[in-house]
């Protein structure tokens, strides 16, 4: 589509945009006859990330940032080598790390302008560029080893030595100098020393400071020069869950350059984002580059690792989500590369659930990696490489990197520190070092691989070996009988406000989660009913896809840009809406017959229960006359009742207003007293007089508390965000009964947060419920705040108790030492539990995750 356009020329120092844009270059090149023999590259450097296409295939992608500036045209120009071509360069008005305004993660400039700064033919000396290297390594390791090693001393002195043989304008004097580095690289280490499994690495986020749209080509500029390496370095292995240019001569311009602007902003619409796994995104668009990373599969260079379908958000989605992770994710690649991952892959998400263990062996993987948090803000993580045990027994083994990055660039520096940062020194010997350039992709370079292979056994640093997971791993297992064993969480002591950032599109997950489980219910007793029903696979593939995308480790979280915001809510309200249609389908399949009308018997409801447990509760109905009924209802665990005639509460909800206007509602169960500002002064249970609230305290405490992170604003909330508490005190709208009594009970009340926003709440009562509930709405506009709801009950325990997946947790509610403080603000999923023998009290949500528990105070995020 691109080649068939008009080009205008265009030349360097132009600028490009506005951000998300798209241009296109036709280059046309002419490379002088007197370079042959020589080795030539094109050379292009721009702001913006590019992807080079020769004879209608991507073959090398360009950013600068991730110091991919060339395009290797022939290593040695022959004269049976074509001197005339046209190339085409795909520009994205975007770069590495999108286009936030004044700083990274700022929020992008729409206006945005991305320049050409270099576009030329060079003659590239391999020579100088490996001397350089050779220089590089030595200077590093005389810097770095210490004058207390004399391998330093010996490194220093041969880089003397090189300068003093070589003439920079003779190149014969060249390869002797290189000769005095190769001695200092061919002496041998000791059998003892450690061993560093180097692996090229490329973390792509599928969405964060750029929309998803992007992320397709971010994968394709990305894997294109991944092969291009691999054709160049039979060596090298790449892990994927998801060089100098020195002109000699004349260096002429990139002659017959034309530029075509292409307007299509990157809107994240359209149904290329239906199948939402990287791997399938380079399938769809880039077939041939597919093919050849499939070759590179089967090789055993080209590694995919991982299991999941994303790198999804460890802590956030329920375990059956976390369960359709490895599902999708396992399938896809038995389907293509024809195994399965026996490696866990997730290096740079934002905490791990202790479920995960026990998820990951039930996937068929016992191996974890990852090493986010080496990012902890208070505590350092005792170990590198252990055994991780989840809640129920489960263990497997866990490797983080001690270079404490999956992002290294195969430096003297970073082997050193691998070693040197090592937890586990004596119990294990060999440790992993993931190189190339990542989060917004890049991945390794020629540099990176040549400067490992200089320290691939020279005596003085750790041997270093290009490795695979797999084998790494294979290693350590050998190594285990030593290992220690960390029992319950990952918990990152960092990013904590992810809990709670961005309310719309943690509310959308979790009504997501609900309703395909719900369909899923449904629709597998409606085959089994019926086998004329159909049930729908391939429609909740594809919704299942859709959540599973929107749970990577910056969507869910909410630490992305607010495209992809859009995008995210935009696929809930897809989900949705497709859910509620087969759920339709499904209901009228099961139940066709009740649904149809009798001759001469009375209105009725079909009430259907989705849960594995019997439930008697009060529902909303509506009339044949449209207006809007209460009925008590009672229906089996996995099944369903016809409501004729309602049933009769043993005691109806009684609604009392008092002479101070506080509120007083019991149904026989509970008994509570509200304040004329909404507060809780009083929550009993009516057969032990039990009270649960303390004297002189409020529970439903709002409370406002500044919100000013170290840096990562969307991520983090830090601790001394406590010592700013405001409790919200500004009354709008007091207290006042909106249904007396009955089979339900409520009132509302409205109260001014902050400078602009509101929030107006119903407290709720109904028939033989054994808890209260309160509807919640706020109309938020405040900026750098955080909003809470506090319950302080009269229950004393040392740990609090937090629903995770398929499962609970307990965290202490004290902070006695920094690993309890630094929990300050934690996760949960549906509920959070204070309990003591006999006694207890639990806060609920439909759409929360933030929460803490400290003494005998439940805090809610909102």
């Amino acid at each position: 589509e691109a080649i068939g356009q008009e080009f205008r020329p265009a030349k360097v120092g132009d600028s490009f945009g506005p951000t998300w844009e798209t241009c296109w270059f036709k280059v046309e090149l002419s490379i002088p006859p007197a370079w042959a023999g020589r080795e030539v590259h094109f050379v292009w450097e721009s702001d913006g990330e590019g992807m080079v296409w020769r004879d209608a295939q991507p073959v090398q992608g360009l950013t600068k940032e991730g110091e991919k500036t060339s395009y290797i045209l022939t290593s040695s120009l022959k004269e049976t080598e074509p001197h005339s071509l046209t190339l085409y360069v795909e520009l994205a008005c975007n770069g590495l790390f999108g286009a936030g305004k004044g700083s990274m993660i700022a929020p992008p400039d729409p206006d945005r302008r991305f320049t050409l700064s270099k576009a030329e033919l060079v003659v590239f000396n391999r020579d100088v560029y490996e001397l350089l290297v050779d220089l590089e390594i030595l200077l590093d390791m005389a810097q770095l080893l210490g004058e207390e090693n004399q391998r330093s001393f010996q490194a220093l002195y041969t880089a003397n030595q090189m300068i003093n043989v070589c003439d920079v304008m003779d190149p014969s004097t060249f390869p002797a100098a290189r000769d005095l580095a190769a001695v200092i690289f061919s002496q041998r280490n000791g059998e003892s020393q450690h061993t560093i499994h180097a692996m090229g690495h490329c973390h792509i986020d599928s969405a964060w400071l750029w929309p998803y749209e992007e992320t397709i080509r971010k994968c394709a500029r990305s894997w294109v020069s991944v092969v291009h390496l691999m054709e160049c370095n039979p060596e090298l292995t790449f892990t994927c869950s998801q060089v100098s240019n020195l002109p000699l001569g004349s260096s002429p311009s990139a002659r017959g350059m034309f530029l075509l602007q292409h307007n299509s902003k990157q809107d994240g619409g359209g149904s290329v984002l239906w199948q939402a796994q990287q791997f399938e995104w380079v399938r769809s668009w880039y077939p041939g580059l597919y093919a050849q990373i499939q070759d590179f599969v089967a090789k055993g260079q080209f590694v995919p690792v991982g299991g999941t379908w994303v790198e999804m958000d460890g802590n956030l989605p329920s375990g059956e989500s976390m369960v359709r992770q490895f599902l999708q994710g396992q399938q896809f690649f038995q389907e293509q590369f024809g195994r399965i991952c026996s490696e866990f892959w997730l290096p740079d998400t934002f905490g791990y659930s202790a479920q995960l263990p026990q998820l990951m062996r039930g996937c068929g993987i016992r191996r974890f990696l990852t090493q986010k948090l080496s990012w902890n803000l208070v505590n350092t993580f005792p170990h590198h490489t252990f055994f991780w045990e989840g809640i129920d027994g489960s263990r497997v083994l866990t490797h983080f990197p001690p270079g404490d990055s999956y992002g290294m660039h195969g430096r003297v520096e970073e082997m050193l520190k691998t070693v040197k940062n090592n937890k586990d020194k004596g119990r294990v010997n060999h440790s992993a070092l993931l190189f190339g350039f990542g989060d917004g992709g890049g991945g390794p370079t020629q540099k990176m691989l040549d400067r490992m292979k200089r320290m691939s056994d020279t005596d003085g640093l750790p041997r270093v070996q290009i490795s695979t997971p797999n084998r790494l791993f294979s290693v350590l297992e050998k190594e285990s009988s030593q290992l220690c064993t960390w029992v319950g969480e990952l918990f990152l002591e960092l990013h904590n406000g992810t809990y709670t950032t961005q309310a719309q599109i943690k509310k959308g997950n979790r009504e997501c989660e609900r309703i395909l489980h719900d369909v899923e219910v449904l629709s597998t007793l409606a085959a089994a009913r019926s086998s004329a029903f159909q049930y729908p696979a391939s429609q909740l593939q594809r919704l299942w896809r859709l959540l599973l995308l929107n749970q990577f480790h910056d969507v869910l979280p909410g630490s992305c840009i607010q495209l992809v915001v859009e995008d995210a809510l935009q696929y809930y309200t897809e989900i949705r809406r497709a859910g509620a249609r087969l759920q339709e389908e499904a209901v009228q399949s099961l139940c066709r017959e009740l649904l149809q009308p009798k001759a001469g018997s009375a209105e009725s409801t079909l009430v259907l229960n989705t849960l594995p447990w019997e439930r008697t509760e009060v529902i909303s109905r509506t009339e044949p006359a449209g207006t809007e009924s209460l009925a008590l209802v009672t229906v089996p665990s996995m099944g369903y009742a016809i409501v004729r005639e309602p049933l009769l509460p043993p005691q109806p909800v009684a609604v009392r207003k008092q002479e101070d206007g506080s509120i007083a509602m019991e149904n026989g169960v509970i008994a509570v007293c509200l304040d004329m500002m909404g507060h809780l002064t009083s929550l009993r249970l009516v057969d032990s007089e039990r009270e649960s609230v303390p004297d002189g305290c409020y529970a439903n405490q709002f409370a406002l508390f500044d919100d000013v992170p170290l840096y990562w604003d969307a991520w983090d909330v830090m601790d001394y965000h406590l010592e700013t508490r405001k409790p919200v005190t500004m009354l709008l709208k007091p207290l006042e009964i909106t249904l007396a009594g009955g089979l339900r009970g409520s009132a509302s009340f409205s109260l001014q947060i902050g400078k602009s926003s509101t929030l107006t709440q119903e407290i709720i009562l109904d028939a033989m419920c054994p808890y209260l509930r309160f509807l919640t709405q706020v109309e938020w506009k405040e900026a750098h705040k955080f909003l809470k709801v506090e319950f302080p009950v009269q229950v004393r325990s040392a740990n609090a108790t937090y629903e995770i997946q398929f499962g609970h947790l307990q965290r202490p509610t004290h902070w006695n030492t920094s690993w309890d403080w630094a929990r300050f603000e934690v996760w949960a999923h549906k509920w959070l539990d204070l309990s003591e023998h006999g006694f207890g009290v639990a806060l609920l949500n439909d759409c929360k995750y933030g929460a803490s528990a400290h003494r005998n105070v439940l805090s809610l995020s909102l």
